[in-house]
């Protein structure tokens, strides 16, 4: 037969389709990015240590603390360096990662291949939604290790700080103690807060003071203050006294000073309850708002920064790698910064606690949406 032969077309001997290769890059970037992220938040913990030991060496011989002591307290601080290095990290793996592509010419392929930027960059925004999440969880175990540590230096030092700034201690009958300062040396607290539920009646009574004595005879004493009954309906009264004994805080300062936890050492709830006890006494909570706040502001920043770093990696073609992690580290230091200030001005009643916490992750985030919408898709 002269004719010519059939040639058998197989699918899967054809190119792969646009869908499939969209899939490979994501699968590329994500790889890139996490890679860089997992080094970076493994390596950077332990600079923070080296910084931190090296700054309190001497301190801690002062004090004659053991090694194993030391070297337990900063397993206790992992989270906290971990929680501090997951910004950093994701604004250096974006930065990293995009910059690489950009300079490699990876993402004019991609584009030439119809795949646009906000495609390209997806999975990396994804990661830093999953990495918020993450940062949540962490941010959860921070106050709890962080009490362990400063329990464990305190205990195996031998020393105790004669202060406390900003603690809360439950009582054995169940009642909430809050005060602004507690002073062993002076054996006194300030801007004290006592409430008990009383579950009969659907009742809050609070007692709340100026300020606070103990004296080893009499117990404390509650000097210059209110006592309010507050009911389940809203209804409350008060009665004003100069003087109150408080018969059923037995704990000695020092005891409260072991035994107490601050304001920052609690985690999501624990902040939120403590809050309660202030605001129904009357007292001013703006400051432990803003902790609150920040509680989700600050692990939200790793997708705020991700979002941010992405197109700014674009712009970073010509200054390389080094230039890429320069700006990430200058960034994610502003960023912080602003954190700090925010807190600063929230906790002195300036601005809404809500604003104070959540502004810098609004700039970052106007910021990259602006250097979004530059971007040639």
């Amino acid at each position: 037969m002269g004719g010519a032969a059939e040639v058998a077309t197989d699918p899967a001997s054809q190119p792969s389709g646009r869908g499939d290769r969209v899939k490979i890059l994501d699968r590329y970037l994500s790889r890139q990015f996490l890679a860089t992220f997992i080094l970076l938040v493994t390596a950077l913990p332990f600079l923070f240590l080296i910084t931190d030991l090296t700054d309190q060496l001497d301190n801690y011989i002062a004090r004659g603390l053991p090694a194993r002591a030391i070297a337990i307290s900063y397993i206790y601080y992992i989270p906290q360096l971990v929680f501090w290095g997951f910004p950093i990290a994701a604004l250096i793996a974006t930065v990293f990662t995009i910059g690489n592509m950009t300079r490699h010419q990876e993402i004019a392929a991609a584009k030439a291949g119809g795949v646009s930027f906000y495609r390209i960059v997806a999975p990396v925004l994804l990661l830093g939604g999953i990495l918020s999440v993450a940062a949540i969880g962490v941010g959860e175990l921070v106050p709890v290790a962080n009490q362990k540590r400063s329990e464990l230096l305190e205990s195996d030092g031998g020393y105790v700080n004669p202060f406390r700034m900003n603690l809360v201690f439950r009582t054995e009958d169940g009642r909430t103690l809050a005060a602004n300062r507690l002073s062993a040396e002076s054996n006194e607290m300030q801007n004290v807060v006592l409430e008990n539920r009383v579950a009969a009646d659907s009742m809050w009574i609070s007692s709340a003071a100026g300020l606070a004595r103990w004296n080893p005879e009499e117990g404390w004493t509650l000097e210059e203050g209110y006592q309010r009954w507050v009911e389940d309906s809203g209804e409350e009264s008060s009665l004003h006294f100069s003087s109150m004994q408080v018969p059923h805080l037995r704990e000695t300062p020092e005891e409260l000073l072991t035994t107490s936890k601050e304001a920052e050492a609690m985690r999501y709830r624990e902040l939120e309850r403590f809050i309660d006890t202030i605001e129904r006494s009357g007292g001013d909570s703006s400051e432990f708002r803003v902790y609150l706040a920040q509680k989700l502001a600050l692990p939200l920043a790793v997708l705020v920064i991700v979002l941010f770093g992405a197109p700014l990696a674009t712009s970073s073609e010509r200054g390389g790698t080094a230039f890429g992690v320069g700006i990430s580290l200058a960034v994610t230091m502003v960023y912080l910064m602003l954190f700090q200030v925010g807190e600063a001005i929230g906790a002195s009643g300036a601005i809404h606690p809500l604003v104070a916490a959540w502004s810098p992750n609004v700039l970052f985030l106007v910021s990259g949406a602006f250097l979004f919408w530059r971007v040639r898709t």
